[in-house]
C-alpha cells in the first residue's frame, strides 16, 4: 500500500467498503464483521482503529439500510427498540474489555465468533409455524407483528423473550469489543430463538446495529481510536454499499443469503484467527 497516493489510496478504501456495505446489508450483519478484517488484512490498519471505523460505518448502515426497510414494513420496531436495552449495556462492556485485551485476542475471539455463526447458519433451516402459539411475555409486551409477503401481510408471534433478551447482552458486548455491529448474533437470536420470519430479523437487526455502534463508538472516541481521514471513504463507502443492498433484499432468496453470509464469514474468521495466533494482527 506504500505506493499508493492518499488520493487513490482513500478510493480503493471507498469502493472496498462499498462490499462491504452490500453483504452487510443483504445479511442483516452490518458492514463491520467484513469491513474489520479487510481494513487489517487488506489494508494494514491496527485493530483498535479499524474497529473505530467500523463502527462509525455501522452507524451509517443501519442509518440508510433502516429507513428502507422501515418503509416497506418488514422491521418490528417494537422489538427493536426493546432488545436494544441489553445491547447498549453491553455495548459498554464490550468497549471497556477492547482497551484492556491486545489486538491478537481480540483478533481470535472475532475470528471464533465469525466461525461459530458460518456454522450455524449454514445448518438447515426450516420456516416457524405460522400457527405457533403467542407466548404470554411477548403478548404482554406487545411484540407480535406483521410482515409483507407476495400473498399480502402475514402475521407472526414471538417466541422466547427472556432468552433472546440475554442473547442481545452478548451481542452487545461483541459489538464494542469487535466493532462488528453484532449482527451475526442479533439475527440467530432472532430467527433461531424468538422465531422471528428472516427478513424480519435482518430487517430488525440493521434497525438495531446502529444504536448498539454508537454505544461502543462513544468510547472508542474518548479514547482516540476513530481517526477522521480513515473513517470518512470507510462511511461514505458503506453507506452507499447498503443502499444497494436494501433495495437488493427485496428480491433476494433467504437460502441465497444464508449462503453468502457462511461462505464470507468462514473465509475471514480462517484469516482472523490464524493471524492472531501468529502474532501478525
Amino acid at each position: 500500500m506504500s505506493q499508493l497516493t492518499v488520493f487513490e489510496l482513500t478510493v480503493l478504501l471507498a469502493f472496498s467498503s462499498i462490499g462491504a456495505g452490500f453483504i452487510g446489508a443483504l445479511t442483516g450483519l452490518g458492514g463491520g464483521v467484513v469491513l474489520v478484517p479487510l481494513l487489517t488484512l487488506g489494508f494494514g490498519v491496527d485493530m483498535r482503529y479499524a474497529i473505530g471505523a467500523s463502527l462509525i460505518s455501522v452507524i451509517a448502515t443501519s442509518s440508510g439500510a433502516a429507513a428502507a426497510y422501515v418503509k416497506e414494513g418488514y422491521t418490528n420496531i417494537r422489538i427493536g427498540m426493546f432488545l436494544e436495552v441489553a445491547t447498549t449495556i453491553g455495548a459498554l462492556v464490550g468497549a471497556f474489555l477492547a482497551a484492556k485485551l491486545s489486538t491478537s485476542v481480540i483478533a481470535i475471539i472475532f475470528g471464533a465468533v465469525l466461525l461459530y455463526s458460518a456454522y450455524l447458519s449454514n445448518q438447515r433451516h426450516q420456516d416457524h409455524p405460522l400457527d405457533a402459539q403467542p407466548d404470554p411475555v411477548a403478548t404482554r409486551l406487545r411484540l407480535d407483528g406483521s410482515y409483507p409477503t407476495s400473498e399480502g401481510s402475514q402475521s407472526y408471534h414471538v417466541q422466547n423473550v427472556p432468552l433472546g433478551f440475554g442473547l442481545m447482552f452478548t451481542a452487545g458486548t461483541l459489538s464494542g469489543l469487535l466493532g462488528i455491529g453484532s449482527g451475526a448474533v442479533k439475527v440467530l437470536a432472532m430467527d433461531q430463538v424468538m422465531q422471528l420470519p428472516f427478513k424480519v430479523s435482518t430487517t430488525t437487526s440493521n434497525f438495531m446495529i446502529g444504536v448498539t455502534a454508537a454505544a461502543g463508538a462513544g468510547v472508542y472516541l474518548s479514547r482516540g481510536y476513530i481517526d477522521p481521514g480513515l473513517s470518512m471513504p470507510v462511511m461514505l463507502g458503506v453507506l452507499a454499499g447498503s443502499l444497494w443492498g436494501a433495495r437488493m433484499l427485496v428480491y433476494a432468496r433467504p437460502q441465497l443469503l444464508r449462503k453468502v453470509f457462511s461462505v464470507v464469514i468462514f473465509i475471514l474468521a480462517i484469516q482472523m484467527i490464524f493471524n492472531g495466533l501468529t502474532g501478525r494482527l
